[in-house]
């Protein structure tokens, strides 16, 4: 879902979309001349694999997402969670896959693995 920048207004305005089993719900409201806040719950389940024994397993996701979206670039380090969108166009199905590929980078053990306190070592 991309949204023209200029198109949103001081108004909140609601949104929802789904991406990949993982759905944002939430609103945007100009909050400067050059931004937007977007205020949004993040809820849904990916297919993670276990950083420790590779077994595939269902990994539920839901927390709030709050960011300061921008037509222009902006260089503070006061906020450091705004996406910078130069061409105008504020693309919702960016944010999410962003969000999807931030927990797929990290590290995770799954429920067997996530309580086992064993050294580890495997050779192949």
């Amino acid at each position: 879902m991309k949204i023209v920048f200029d198109k949103i207004g001081s108004t909140k305005k609601p949104f929802k979309l789904t991406v990949s089993n993982v759905t944002l719900e939430g609103t945007l409201v100009k909050s400067g001349y050059h931004r937007v806040k977007l205020e949004a719950e993040l809820e849904g389940s990916i297919e993670l694999s276990c950083d420790r024994c590779g077994e595939e397993y269902q990994y539920n996701m839901k927390s709030p997402l709050c960011l300061t979206l921008s037509d222009e670039v902006i260089e503070t380090e006061d906020d450091l969670d705004i996406i910078e969108f130069i061409d105008g166009v504020v693309d919702l199905d960016f944010i999410v896959q962003s969000e999807i590929a931030s927990v797929e980078n990290s590290y995770h053990y799954c429920k067997k693995c996530s309580n086992d306190e064993s050294e580890f070592e495997q050779e192949f």
